[in-house]
């Protein structure tokens, strides 16, 4: 295992053992609010956890799936969707929960991030959809680039279909939400805050919502989205269907499992904390050394073809962006002081790889499924391990092989 080590004189390599990084922590820590998404303020994390071969291929536990997507008793047109996608093999969550959500289950699932969690529910919920025209889906996330996500993947697999949604979230105008909610919707896919808003002015009528799909719940929890959740849900029908997923299960959690569902089959295919195939290494920066020239260096090296930063604060990652930009990179940067527009443009021109870089805060360290990141890096240390779990869950998604990086002070 090789780390970079840096003084003020440049860069040297050196070889360490990972036991040796038991250090103090770095000093980026800061206090973080509710909604900001951290955990305790000034957690510290022992950096021997950021340093993990990723496990060859070869090596990795095969997994058989028990069906193939032409198994599913799906409408035929939709599983024609799904075939046009290029689906053939479900992912492990795919493969267990599409079946109970057929059968119209309670589901809670349990996966690590970027195994196809979104198509899970989707592809079962579309075909109920075709089933009874006049269903009503409403599916709550933790942010907007999720909910959009999710729409635009909704939109892929109904195509044709005369499938109507609406995305309501926070930090776009809500006037064409209002106007779009005044038309009949099969799905609406929302933030909490902004689903509140809308049910308080009454252009939603949740007593007409007979499925409910709570994503990335423990986010949700952690942004202290709490109690819009419960007001959601408790003017739902108690007779629902309620599916719940959740990267990670906490006394927390299963507090609200046991409040929002109903005997829920609990699928788990989560296989460790982290994925197998990231590498995750660090890069200590010596006293006086210059952290940005550092990250320059990095920068330059032929592999770090798409590369997502972490900072810690939004100043901070707008700072750094620019920064970089003026050295000569292709950079944007994503948080929560940017309007919707300006975040989806800059999402989406690193989904195209029209930029190298995006600069976020852990506003984009959930749920975003961006193809072909190579690395990612840790400029911040994370305030909580969870954060860092979810931040590199940004690269070697699928198959795919990818490599994190956590700057040490």
């Amino acid at each position: 295992m090789y780390t970079r080590s840096f003084n003020n004189r440049g860069p040297k390599r050196s070889f360490h053992k990972s036991s040796l990084f038991h250090s103090r922590g770095s000093s980026s820590f800061g206090n973080r609010n509710r909604r900001g998404g951290g955990g305790p303020a000034g957690e510290r994390i022992d950096p021997s956890k950021f340093v993990h071969k990723a496990v060859i291929t070869e090596e990795v536990e095969h997994f058989v799936p028990e069906h193939a997507f032409a198994d599913f008793k799906i409408d035929e047109q939709l599983k024609a969707a799904v075939f046009a996608k290029g689906y053939q093999t479900p992912t492990p969550i795919q493969d267990r929960v599409i079946p109970h959500i057929l059968k119209n289950l309670d589901v809670v699932g349990v996966a690590n991030t970027g195994t196809g969690k979104t198509g899970a529910f989707l592809i079962p919920l579309i075909h109920k959809v075709l089933l009874n025209r006049k269903e009503q889906v409403l599916i709550i996330v933790p942010t907007r680039e999720l909910a959009i996500q999710i729409e635009q993947e909704l939109k892929g697999f109904s195509k044709g279909m005369k499938i109507f949604s609406v995305c309501c979230v926070g930090g776009a105008s809500i006037v064409p939400q209002i106007r779009a909610l005044r038309s009949q919707n099969n799905f609406i896919i929302g933030t909490p805050g902004r689903l509140k808003d809308l049910i308080t002015r009454k252009m939603i009528r949740l007593s007409e919502f007979k499925t409910l799909v709570l994503d990335e719940a423990d986010r949700m929890l952690d942004m202290g989205f709490v109690g819009d959740m419960r007001y959601v849900v408790s003017l739902m029908p108690r007779d629902r269907h309620t599916l719940f997923f959740s990267a990670t299960i906490s006394h927390e959690i299963e507090k609200l499992i046991k409040e929002f569902l109903r005997e829920p089959i609990r699928i788990s295919v989560k296989t460790g904390d982290t994925a197998k195939n990231v590498d995750q290494d660090v890069v200590k920066v010596s006293h006086g050394a210059n952290k940005i020239e550092i990250l320059h260096d990095l920068l330059n090296q032929k592999e770090f073809s798409k590369v997502l930063i972490f900072g810690r604060t939004k100043h901070g990652v707008e700072k750094l962006s620019k920064m970089l930009a003026a050295k000569g990179f292709k950079a944007e940067s994503i948080h929560g002081n940017k309007n919707h527009s300006k975040r989806q443009r800059a999402l989406g021109l690193f989904k195209d790889s029209h930029i190298q870089i995006l600069v976020a805060t852990d506003v984009a360290a959930r749920g975003l499924d961006i193809p072909n990141v190579s690395h990612v890096i840790n400029y911040d240390i994370p305030a909580t391990y969870n954060d860092y779990v979810h931040r590199i869950g940004r690269t070697g998604r699928g198959d795919k092989r990818g490599k994190a990086l956590t700057f040490i002070e």
